[in-house]
Order: structure tokens, then C-alpha cells, then sequence
């Protein structure tokens, strides 16, 4: 017996067996996949076996790398929406691959045809409205499932918005040549001299994971900056570690450690005048500077 429920942007099969294994997971304490995860691997399995493989091994390969994705994802953030949008992305991508194995063993079936049609000239009107047929259907499952690409990217990009409009409220946010630069007050992080993260702090570094996360990137670098004041070299320092502490914190919440880094420049980046306490105030800070996904 197959189930049918709606989530996200479209009705998704699933089937009582796969129900079943979600219980049993759930009931031996093991981490369980959502229904979208489920499904991508199911789609995947089945395309794999069949023409794909033969026909369409680029799209099948790029099916299985979405694949890796989404199960990449589940592994660092659980069934969280991220996972489940890649794991959607990862489904039509099969779905696609099958699509273009059909489209191309249905463009060999006709030149197949028309070789015949040449030697005998007796291929009737009839399969030859059959062959159209069979492209149409082809066409037409390719362009359904690049339709379903284009809405699952529209609904990406509409999360993006949302995170930079959440940033936005918590700290300065703009967009430079290097990518989204997020820049933190140094007085809201750290006591003076400290590099230990105030409690307000954490709260605010929460949120700013959430949204790079729900926005999506590719590499995040974490930047301290002090004002003038003091020895160049301990600035410098100070800068690290600060920028380090906000580095650790954001890969506690999530952010994987290879595709984020840290680094101090102490004093070398001033964005304000640091003759005036106003001025320095502005400069000790820490940026997070956010490399989008292309």
C-alpha cells in the first residue's frame, strides 16, 4: 500500500516500508532521515538500475553527488531544512537523469526507425506518430523536472532573503566584492582585553549561524580587529584569538570547521578615525565575511 502526503512544494510517495524503517530507527535511538532524504534515496536506487546508467552516466553522477550532499548534510545538521532541501534537489536530479536516458533511448529508438523507413519505405503513419509520441513524453518529463529545479532554487533564494533580513536586525550587514560582510561591535563580544565571549554574545552568534546556514555559502572568514591603542603586536594577538573564539563558536552551532577560518589584523584595518573614542569604538570589531555559493 502506498501513502501520499504533501511536503514542502509537491505531493511525495511513501511507502509503508520506508515508514517502518523510520519507526524502527526512531525506536533504537539512531538518527532519523526525513521523508525527503527517504525518498531521494529510493529515486536514486531505482534510476541507478535502470537506463541511466547506460544513457545519462553525467546526469546520474551529478544525481549522486546531490545525493552525497544531502546525506552529508544529515550527518552534520539532522533532518534539519537544509537537509531537506538538498535531499529534494537530490531526488528531481535522478528523476532528471531518468528523464534524459528516456529522451535518448527514445531519440536511438527513432533513428532507428528512419534507417528502416529508408531500406523498406514501408513504416506506417501510425509508428510514426507513436515515435513523436514517445519524444513528447521524453521533452516533456525533461522540462518538468528542470521546472521543479527552477521552483526549488526560487525557494532557496527566498530563504537567502530572509537570513539577510534577520542578520540585518542583529548586526551591520553589506555586500562587498569579497562577499557578505557581517561586522560585530568588539564591545558586544568581549570585555576590554578579553578574547572570552560575553553571554550576549553567544546569543547573537546563534542567530548569525542560523541564517549563514539557511542562506547557504561556500566559505565564511572570520576577521578581529582592535583600534590603535596599545603595542601593534599585541593588538594583532588579541585580534586572533578573538576572531578564534568566534570561529569556535560558530562551528559548535553547525558550521563545518574546514570551510571556515580566522585571522587577526589588529590595527592595519581601521574604518574610523582612532583619535576619537567614537572612532575606535568602531574599529575594534570582528567581521564575518561570507563567501556565497555561486
Amino acid at each position: 500500500m502506498t501513502a501520499y502526503r504533501t511536503i514542502g512544494r509537491g505531493r511525495v510517495t511513501v511507502l509503508t516500508s520506508s515508514a517502518l524503517l523510520l519507526y524502527l530507527a526512531s525506536a533504537c535511538g539512531a538518527a532519523v532521515p526525513p521523508p525527503e532524504l527517504v525518498q531521494a534515496r529510493a529515486s536514486y536506487d531505482r534510476v541507478s538500475k535502470g537506463l541511466a546508467a547506460e544513457l545519462a552516466p553525467a546526469e546520474l553522477d551529478t544525481a549522486k553527488q546531490a545525493l552525497a550532499r544531502a546525506e552529508a548534510s544529515f550527518e552534520d545538521n539532522g533532518a534539519d531544512p537544509v537537509t531537506r532541501d538538498l535531499a529534494y534537489i537530490a531526488e528531481r536530479r535522478a528523476l532528471l537523469a531518468e528523464a534524459q536516458a528516456g529522451y535518448i533511448q527514445a531519440e536511438r529508438e527513432r533513428l532507428e526507425t528512419d534507417k528502416a523507413f529508408r531500406k523498406t519505405q514501408i513504416q506506417s503513419l501510425t509508428k510514426t506518430q507513436e515515435q513523436l509520441e514517445a519524444e513528447r513524453r521524453a521533452a516533456e518529463a525533461n522540462r518538468a523536472a528542470l521546472e521543479a529545479e527552477r521552483k526549488a532554487r526560487a525557494e532557496a533564494e527566498k530563504r537567502a532573503a530572509a537570513a539577510m533580513a534577520s542578520l540585518a536586525e542583529i548586526a551591520k550587514v553589506k555586500e562587498e566584492s569579497r562577499g557578505v560582510v557581517i561586522t560585530l561591535s568588539g564591545a558586544v563580544l568581549f570585555a576590554t582585553g578579553k578574547h572570552e565571549l560575553l553571554p550576549i554574545a553567544a546569543q547573537k552568534l546563534d542567530e548569525v549561524a542560523k541564517a549563514v546556514m539557511d542562506q547557504g555559502f561556500k566559505a565564511i572568514i572570520v576577521e578581529g580587529h582592535t583600534d590603535s591603542r596599545g603595542n601593534p603586536q599585541a593588538n594583532e594577538a588579541l585580534s586572533f584569538r578573538r576572531a578564534e573564539s568566534v570561529r569556535a563558536h560558530l562551528v559548535s552551532r553547525g558550521i563545518p570547521p574546514e570551510k571556515i577560518t580566522a585571522r587577526g589584523l589588529g590595527s592595519s584595518r581601521p574604518v574610523a578615525d582612532n583619535s576619537t573614542a567614537e572612532g575606535r569604538a568602531n574599529n575594534r570589531r570582528v567581521e564575518i565575511i561570507v563567501e556565497p555559493e555561486r
